[in-house]
C-alpha cells in the first residue's frame, strides 16, 4: 500500500505557506502541517488555510522546539492516520512544488527508499551556506563509507514512515537543523535504499531563514562528531554487508 501525505513544519512562515500547500492539494496530496510555536499572524494564516482547503490539518506544538522536533511529532501524527510515506518540504517556498510528483513516483516505485532532494542552486544561494553544505557532504560520505547521499542538508524529501519511526523510537535524533543529515545517515545505516533527485532550491529575496550560523553549525558539527565515532564502531559491518545502496532513477 502506498498512501502518502505532505508533512510540513512551520515556524512564522504564514506569508508563504498557502503557496506551498496549494500545488500539493492540486495533486490530490493530503497536507499535514506541524506548527512549531508560530506567532499569532502565522496561526491566523493556518486557520484560514484549513478553512479554505480540504484535507489540510494542523498539529500545533506548545512552543518552538526546532525543525527536527516538529518533524518527529509529525511522523507520529501521520502514522496514526495510516499514511505510509511523508513528502517533506519547507514552508518558506524554497522548494519547487512542481517536483512533488517526481518525488512521489520515485517513492511509489521504491517504497523502502529514502528519496532525497539533490539541490541545484542559483546565484541567490548564500556563499556561506553553500560552503557549509560541502563540508557536511564530506562528513556524511565518511559516515556512510559511501557517496550514496548527494546532499544531507536539503529538506525536500520523501520518507518511508515505518522505518523512519523505528529510528526515531530507538534513539534521540537531532531536534533542530541537525535532524536532516542525521536521519539520512541513520536510514542509510539501517539499509534503506537511497534515491537522489535533482531539484531547484530558491532563496527568495526577503525570505525568512531560521538557520542560526553559530548555533546550528555547532549542533551540526557535534552531530557529525557523534556519527563519525559511531561509524568507527559500525565500520566492519558497513564494509562487509550494509553499505548504502543507491538507486538511480531518471531525474
Amino acid at each position: 500500500m502506498f498512501r502518502p501525505t505532505a508533512l510540513i513544519g512551520i515556524y512564522n512562515h504564514g506569508g508563504t505557506i498557502a503557496s506551498v500547500v496549494g500545488p500539493l492539494r492540486r495533486l490530490g496530496l493530503p497536507c499535514r502541517i506541524v506548527d512549531d510555536g508560530s506567532d499569532a499572524s502565522t496561526k491566523r494564516c493556518l486557520d484560514d488555510l484549513v478553512r479554505r482547503s480540504d484535507d489540510v490539518r494542523v498539529h500545533a506544538l506548545p512552543r518552538n522546539s526546532g525543525r527536527g522536533a516538529a518533524l518527529a511529532a509529525g511522523f507520529e501524527q501521520i502514522a496514526s492516520e495510516g499514511f505510509t510515506h511523508a513528502l517533506v518540504l519547507d514552508a518558506d517556498a524554497q522548494h519547487d512544488t512542481n517536483d512533488a510528483a517526481r518525488f512521489l513516483e520515485a517513492a511509489r516505485s521504491n517504497p523502502e527508499a529514502l528519496v532525497l532532494g539533490s539541490p541545484r542552486f542559483g546565484s541567490d544561494a548564500p556563499l556561506a551556506r553553500r560552503l557549509g553544505r560541502k563540508l557536511s557532504v564530506f562528513w556524511v560520505h565518511v559516515e556512510t563509507l559511501s557517496t550514496a547521499i548527494d546532499d544531507p542538508l536539503c529538506g525536500y524529501r520523501c520518507y518511508p514512515v515505518a522505518s523512519t519511526r523505528r529510528i526515531l523510537a530507538g534513539r534521540r535524533v537531532g531536534t533542530r537543523m541537525d535532524f536532516d543529515p542525521e536521519i539520512a545517515v541513520r536510514l542509510a545505516w539501517a539499509g534503506a535504499p537511497l534515491i537522489n533527485l535533482r531539484t531547484q532550491v530558491r532563496y527568495p529575496e526577503n525570505g525568512i531563514s531560521h538557520f542560526r550560523v553559530f548555533r546550528d553549525n555547532a549542533r551540526i558539527s557535534w552531530m557529525h562528531t557523534r556519527l563519525v565515532c559511531e561509524m568507527l564502531v559500525r565500520s566492519p559491518h558497513l564494509l562487509l554487508s550494509r553499505r548504502p545502496r543507491r538507486i538511480e532513477v531518471e531525474s
